[in-house]
């Protein structure tokens, strides 16, 4: 008994001096080596432009956070934030298959090449059908007047009491006493003929109405090119139409055919004609309703909602004036810089207000 109890007071002893060892390891203070870590990190940061992006993985710097990563509203972004789209492509896809196909169609089987100037008609034609595609991917792709969102809590804007439902308040324009509403999706109050677009979901400066062919609001920074697409497009469709109709009308002369016989045998051309036809009417209509609108100085909101019935409007400055006005005014700038730097701020509400941003 006395042998193992030597034996095991001998086994404790060194299992002590075993844990004595590994404890003043741990307290001795590593070597210096922050030249050393200091030369290789260059070297790293050197031959990282060497190594391609996709080799380095997630030793990448992730990019800042931009205001338009984190905006709460329904546009899609492009190019860093350079090119602000509505949420649903489908209207501006479908606008612009239906300019390139009626392009098509005219220069293949409308354009004769035994007429008179078939270069000319065709480079009228395709200068018609750029300019509405350049004009259309303007109006669609700029931002329409969106107008910022407010980072307080509604019961610190001025006159509320906590708890209390902030509707509207009135302030004098030209001498005309106007409502302001409290938007509570923004939390704020929106600018003067500012509406809220339940389809992008952003208060719009100036807000006409949101178009479904071009996937875009209409507002205060592109209306006047949307109304230059109308025109433009109302000069394509109809230059188109009456080539149709004058291709037509000879085909017709030059052979003992019936109309519908003739159809059997040209259906794009008809089907052109029967397109372009229809555009033409529905532009023409589109451009007078709004030409009136700009001689009075209203928008269609405005006039759908009836603003100036009862009271007079405190921006008719008189129809040549509201020309003026409109075509050469200089366009503001946008209100909200989508490529500005984004910081996550602190909860202001619980739910779903959490995640909103400041713009620095």
């Amino acid at each position: 008994m006395d042998a193992a109890d030597e034996e095991e007071e001998q086994g404790h002893q060194g299992r002590r001096r075993q844990r004595h060892r590994i404890q003043g390891r741990s307290t001795e203070q590593p070597p210096d080596n922050s030249a050393a870590s200091t030369r290789c990190g260059l070297r790293r940061s050197a031959f990282r432009f060497l190594i391609p992006a996709f080799l380095l993985g997630d030793q990448l710097p992730s990019p800042p956070t931009r205001v338009h990563h984190v905006w709460p509203g329904k546009n899609v972004f492009f190019f860093d934030g350079r090119v602000i789209c509505g949420p649903d492509p489908r209207g501006l896809i479908l606008t612009a298959i239906s300019v390139v196909l009626s392009e098509w169609i005219f220069l293949t089987d409308i354009v004769d090449p035994s007429s008179k100037h078939p270069v000319l008609i065709s480079a009228i034609s395709i200068t018609l059908a750029a300019a509405v595609f350049a004009t259309l991917l303007l109006t669609a792709t700029m931002d329409p007047g969106i107008t910022p969102r407010n980072q307080t809590s509604p019961s610190s804007e001025a006159g509320a009491s906590t708890g209390s439902r902030i509707r509207s308040k009135r302030i004098v324009i030209n001498g005309v006493v106007t409502k302001l509403k409290y938007c509570r999706i923004c939390r704020n109050f929106r600018p003067p003929r500012s509406s809220h677009c339940a389809v992008c979901d952003n208060c719009v400066d100036k807000f006409d109405h949101h178009c479904p062919w071009i996937s875009q609001c209409i507002g205060q920074r592109n209306y006047r090119f949307y109304l230059l697409l109308v025109t433009l497009a109302l000069a394509f469709y109809a230059y188109t139409f009456a080539f149709s109709a004058r291709r037509i009308r000879g085909r017709l002369d030059a052979t003992s055919a019936g109309v519908f016989s003739l159809m059997r045998a040209l259906p794009e051309t008809f089907a052109l004609a029967a397109f372009s036809f229809l555009a033409v009417c529905f532009l023409a209509c589109l451009l007078a309703f709004h030409a009136f609108l700009v001689a009075m100085n209203q928008t269609s909101h405005d006039l759908y909602r009836d603003r100036y019935s009862s009271s007079p409007n405190p921006y008719n400055k008189g129809a040549l004036n509201n020309i003026k006005e409109f075509l050469f005014a200089r366009l503001p700038p946008p209100r909200v810089d989508f490529r500005a730097l984004a910081e996550p701020s602190r909860l202001l509400h619980s739910g779903d207000n959490a995640g909103e941003i400041f713009i620095r």
